[in-house]
């Protein structure tokens, strides 16, 4: 698990996936579950953006202190295996930025030409099993959603550690 060394006011948890991809619907379904489940602080805005990235740019300029995506990550794993990276300017390089579609890397990197900056970021990720066409995730996947809700839930914890989380669901879900 990456440390989060700064605090932060403002989160926004975002889920990105294409839920007709089979496992590539991992971040909005782990999203689904982190707000049925609750228990984040006020500040903690949790929304299942898909495969809208404009959507995310626009958010993104609203200042939040800190970002955390839940996506689909083909790291080289077996498939299931979570892993969670702090993400910076230096890794994100350039992208075409496509208004219609969600490349998380475009989105992040052209945020600066909508007037925005990067906010401290991470990406908790599960690599996917496939990502052909089918509605529902993997045995694999499906299995690790649980640890990725966890991992969202630390790394909340460490970036907003004064506040004390709620036993209502505070969290927000939204498909604008």
């Amino acid at each position: 698990m990456t440390d989060a060394p700064h605090t932060a006011a403002r989160v926004l948890v975002a889920g990105i996936g294409n839920l007709f991809l089979s496992d590539d619907g991992f971040g909005p379904e782990a999203v689904r579950r982190l707000a049925a489940e609750g228990g984040l602080p006020p500040q903690v805005r949790v929304v299942d953006y898909g495969i809208r990235g404009m959507h995310l740019a626009y958010d993104l300029l609203d200042g939040y202190d800190a970002l955390v995506l839940v996506d689909a990550y083909p790291g080289g794993g077996a498939p299931g295996e979570v892993t969670v990276l702090r993400i910076g300017p230096e890794d994100l390089g350039t992208g075409e930025f496509d208004a219609h579609g969600m490349n998380p890397v475009a989105v992040l990197a052209n945020l600066d030409q909508l007037g925005g900056t990067l906010p401290l970021t991470f990406l908790v990720g599960c690599t996917p099993a496939g990502v052909e066409e089918g509605i529902g995730l993997s045995e694999a996947v499906g299995r690790a959603v649980p640890e990725a809700v966890q991992a969202v839930h630390t790394l909340v914890r460490q970036l907003v550690p004064a506040v004390p989380t709620t036993s209502v669901k505070s969290a927000e879900l939204r498909r604008s």
